[in-house]
């Protein structure tokens, strides 16, 4: 059983674990999406438009658990690249957009490849990553699946 002084280790505290891990994680992806050309932000915005599109804003920003202001910048250049697109819905001009082209949905097959690429070079198989998401979940707002 630890003591008091230990559970104020640094090492031993979980906050410290996931921030660590979190930079880490986006430095393993770095080199694996940069012949994607995408960031690592740019490819979560894309993940989820490769699921659903198009996405007002505001629900974009919900599912990626970021604020609108944040996401803009990124969707514009995501729009820059030739990969979304951005506009008023027709029901309704007060909500913005964002929508695939062309060369966004055939991005997605490029990089079907990067999940294995990324437990590729962490050396973790599905059933491990799987266990190791769904250990986060509290932690990420989301329920395990």
């Amino acid at each position: 059983m630890q003591s008091a002084d230990d559970l104020l280790k640094l090492d031993n505290q979980l906050c410290f674990a996931l921030v660590t891990a979190a930079r880490n994680v986006v430095a393993v992806y770095r080199p694996i999406l940069e012949p994607l050309g995408l960031t690592h932000p740019q490819y979560l915005v894309m993940l989820a438009l490769w699921e659903t599109s198009p996405l007002a804003l505001g629900e974009l920003a919900a599912d990626l658990a970021m604020e609108p202001a944040t996401l803009s910048p990124l969707v514009k250049r995501l729009e820059t690249q030739g990969l979304v697109t951005r506009g008023r819905r027709a029901g309704d001009e007060r909500v913005l957009e964002i929508g695939l082209t062309d060369e966004g949905r055939v991005l997605r097959s490029r990089a079907l490849r990067v999940p294995e690429q990324v437990m590729a070079a962490v050396g973790m198989t599905v059933d491990e990553v799987t266990t190791l998401r769904d250990g986060l979940a509290p932690f990420a707002g989301r329920r395990s699946r």
